[in-house]
């Protein structure tokens, strides 16, 4: 038997974000955020559209001005999943965001202004159906907190979000969850570790301005998959320069690692070397892009030799062994099946894991 191990998660609050329940036992929920202008709202969708088809969860849309709001209802109703209206500055946004059908309003205690202005927001969550997040980050603590700690800490970012925790708590409302975000991967970490000692409401992940694809998901692999394994976490984003997708597959990717989500084929492959049987690096990417759009939760396994091959293929829905640069042998559901040459190993490999997920499907 493979061994296997299930982290088991800080029980938080539960709240709702649209028709997703977030905290407790639920599903670690990815996020990602449209980087289009939202005035365009139709390019708008059609980039939510394309991170749906990548398994999104929630999308955050930026609300810079009344001009992004005015057809944030239009972004809504075109769309499948819960959007959050991310307000900055200037808090009347929210407001019409709220009205506009947001499921999620986004604030940022380092610029969303008085305690009044915040109050408003919290009677346009209450009169909508709305949660909200506070979202703190280390690049726009409130001047004060500055002053007082003399540069972003994790007590500083946990003051931060206790206090706005207080005033959203003290206006009776509790639909909300907490994000204390830096770039810098030890800064969040501390600083999430404290809010999950400190209360129990859901805590949204991230490890914000990571980089670049390769950077960033270094740096978000570290940081998330360390608060993750603790048991901290109830949504996250990989924040990332690069196509919004690419997010999403890294979220998926990191949760999948860690045994907490399950969504999409999950490839087990060696980095070759000269004992390989076919070319692993080449069949491996072609046979990745080819699988990307399959959601049901697969496991495969493409080894170049026998060395570890046989043992990896034992425990994955479908297995290729290198044999020699002729031909490969096959394992379904852990058994030794048939053979495959070369020349039909991503053909064949592809239909295959296109079969299982008929069958997976037909299941539910």
């Amino acid at each position: 038997m493979q061994y296997d191990y299930k982290i088991p998660r800080r029980q938080s609050k539960v709240i709702t974000v649209g028709n997703l329940k977030v905290g407790g036992d639920n599903p670690i929920w990815v996020q990602s955020m449209t980087n289009t202008p939202t005035t365009d709202y139709n390019a708008t969708i059609k980039q939510i559209q394309g991170l749906e088809e990548v398994g999104v969860d929630i999308v955050r849309v930026s609300c810079p001005d009344s001009e992004s709001t005015a057809n944030f209802d239009k972004i809504v109703k075109a769309v499948n999943v819960p959007i959050i209206a991310d307000i900055h500055f200037h808090y009347r946004r929210g407001i019409e965001a709220a009205e506009k059908g947001a499921a999620c309003l986004r604030i940022n205690p380092g610029n969303i202004g008085s305690r009044e202005k915040v109050l408003e927001l919290v009677r346009a969550a209450k009169d909508n159906n709305c949660s909200i997040r506070i979202g703190v980050n280390s690049g726009s603590l409130e001047e004060h907190l500055i002053e007082k700690y003399k540069s972003p800490t994790p007590e500083a970012m946990m003051e931060s979000a206790m206090t706005h925790m207080k005033i959203l708590e003290d206006a009776d409302f509790t639909n909300f969850k907490i994000s204390v975000k830096s770039s810098n991967v030890f800064l969040a970490a501390k600083s999430y570790q404290l809010l999950a000692e400190s209360c129990d409401y859901p805590l949204h992940l991230g490890i914000t301005e990571a980089g670049g694809v390769r950077v960033g998901t270094v740096l978000s692999s570290i940081g998330l998959g360390n608060l993750l394994w603790q048991g901290i976490g109830d949504t996250l984003r990989v924040s990332l320069s690069a196509d919004p997708r690419e997010e999403v597959k890294v979220g998926f990717d990191i949760l999948k690692s860690l045994n907490l989500r399950s969504r999409g084929v999950k490839i087990i492959s060696c980095p070759s070397c000269a004992r390989q049987g076919y070319d692993v690096v080449k069949v491996v990417a072609e046979v990745e892009n080819l699988v990307a759009h399959i959601k049901a939760p697969i496991t495969v396994s493409m080894l170049g030799c026998v060395v570890n091959g046989i043992g990896e293929a034992m425990y994955t829905d479908v297995g290729l062994v290198g044999i020699s640069n002729k031909e490969n042998v096959i394992y379904l559901n852990g058994i030794k099946d048939h053979k495959v040459s070369n020349e039909e190993i991503v053909e064949h490999i592809v239909s295959l894991v296109e079969k299982k997920a008929a069958e997976l499907e037909n299941q539910k």
